[in-house]
């Protein structure tokens, strides 16, 4: 994904789960980066992402993701 960063913030490649995916993070799905716009609590711990992008991912309670975090630097 390209696109301006704000100053101040670095970004970190972490492992996520149904448990710490937050808005924000960009996950790389079929070699498309994807940044999540909204999340949905399911039952069993899953979760389902909606993305920028219009695509929608179903993240299940044992399903382990690499995502780039942007954390601001205070």
């Amino acid at each position: 994904m390209t696109g301006w960063a704000p100053s101040g913030a670095l970004a970190a490649n972490i492992e996520i789960t149904s448990i710490n995916v937050r808005r924000g993070d960009v996950i790389q799905i079929g070699g498309q980066a994807c940044r999540v716009r909204d999340l949905v609590q399911l039952p069993a711990g899953a979760k389902r992402l909606f993305f920028e992008s219009g695509e929608v991912l179903t993240l299940h309670a044992r399903s382990r993701l690499i995502a780039l975090r942007l954390m601001r630097k205070w």
